[in-house]
């Protein structure tokens, strides 16, 4: 079932209010990938180990864990764009803070505070992503975050760019929070004005998010779809966490060639995101989501099963293409569960979703250590066919 069969013109303040969100979702993906460039910089400098550099990137997870939930009342009080706005500002802070910081406990300090603005933000953006798409009466939430993919990989360009070539790290990450700040403000004219329910009320003939259903009934379909955003979470971290490690560890690569799985799987999100809304409209949710977690099953199974260096590399790319529009499309539903506001459905499921990212690395190398990385790697398939499963709690719901 499609939100639009017919792809009628949006009315001219939805086509604002989606610029300003695709430019907040830039901000958001273009925030923390120039810090990761400059992490063997800050560990030197500080005189860091391994585990002290570890235990100061874990503060990141762990504020967003910790105080992920406060998103949901944060957007009832204020508004999911103010918030949105706001939160993001508070993650532009930190950056020039990592490069002031002259102690481990300052940057974790940092990384912490980054991680709490930037669970706010993602929350935020999202449930005000989820307005702007019910003004269009169709699938657009995973050009969102197609627009996250490429900033991400452009801050991380660019970071690197500034990194080898000698810039100071506090001339670029203060460059680079004052310039996306202004694009903060410049957007935040635009957003959406009005209740945050208010799109709602008008598709559902007064349902305000509030009221309706049973509690047991929207209690279980909030499980189901953080299960499903865990398992999308995991399998979507895989390449960034594992990726390497298995090429060099399992199948002897180079390291040029042990880096081409997280580039693939980067490179496949990012198509299936910007072609993920068409689809979406002309196949639905549910289809959309079983059809990817196949994929990403398929993908991953294809490079353990081969075991060979080109295998893992397309194996990983195809699991990237399935993984794809799973994020987007169950935050998208979570907004939309009867008798919850939207802004509460997203933060408890993206709550759900980061927690299942802090848990899922650990509890494969656990296994790794026990039964080896490529046997613990079938935990991924295992989480696509999770996927397939869980991939009816997508359909839109009267």
């Amino acid at each position: 079932m499609s939100l639009s069969p017919a792809r009628t013109p949006a009315p001219r303040e939805a086509r604002r209010a989606r610029l300003a969100v695709s430019a907040l979702f830039f901000v958001n993906g273009f925030t923390y990938t120039n810090v990761v460039p400059w992490l063997p910089v800050l560990k030197e400098r500080l005189e860091l180990s391994n585990a002290d550099l570890g235990l100061a990137l874990a503060a990141m997870p762990t504020g967003a864990v910790l105080t992920g939930m406060l998103a949901g009342p944060f957007i009832r009080w204020f508004g999911s764009g103010r918030t949105a706005v706001v939160s993001s500002l508070l993650s532009l802070g930190a950056l020039p803070l990592v490069a002031l910081a002259q102690e481990w406990w300052m940057l974790a300090a940092t990384l912490f505070s980054l991680g709490c603005a930037d669970a706010w933000t993602d929350s935020a953006q999202n449930a005000h992503g989820l307005r702007v798409q019910l003004r269009y009466r169709r699938s657009i939430i995973n050009t969102f975050h197609a627009v996250w993919s490429l900033a991400a990989v452009g801050g991380g360009l660019l970071g690197a760019a500034m990194a080898g070539s000698g810039t100071p790290v506090l001339l670029h990450l203060g460059g680079v929070a004052a310039a996306l700040a202004v694009v903060n403000l410049l957007v935040s004219r635009i957003l959406l004005p009005g209740p945050e329910d208010s799109e709602r009320s008008g598709e559902t003939g007064g349902n305000d998010g509030r009221g309706g259903r049973p509690a047991g009934r929207t209690l279980a379909a909030l499980v189901a779809l953080g299960l499903l955003l865990m398992a999308a979470g995991g399998i979507e971290d895989s390449a960034a966490s594992w990726g390497a490690v298995y090429l060099t560890s399992e199948l002897s690569a180079s390291l040029f060639v042990a880096a081409l799985p997280f580039v693939a799987c980067q490179a496949m999100m990012s198509v299936g995101r910007l072609f993920g809304d068409r689809i979406t409209d002309r196949f639905g949710t549910v289809a959309v989501g079983r059809a990817g977690g196949s994929l990403a099953a398929a993908g991953m199974g294809l490079a353990l099963t081969l075991s060979h260096p080109v295998a893992a590399v397309v194996g990983f790319g195809v699991m990237g293409l399935g993984v794809s529009t799973l994020f987007p499309l169950t935050l998208a539903a979570a907004g939309n569960v009867p008798g919850v506001r939207s802004g509460d459905g997203v933060t408890v499921v993206g709550w759900m979703g980061r927690a299942g990212l802090l848990a899922f690395p650990p509890a494969v190398g656990m296994l790794a250590d026990l039964v080896g990385l490529g046997q613990a790697l079938w935990l991924i398939p295992a989480a696509g066919a999770g996927a397939f499963l869980l991939a009816g709690a997508l359909r839109p719901r009267p």
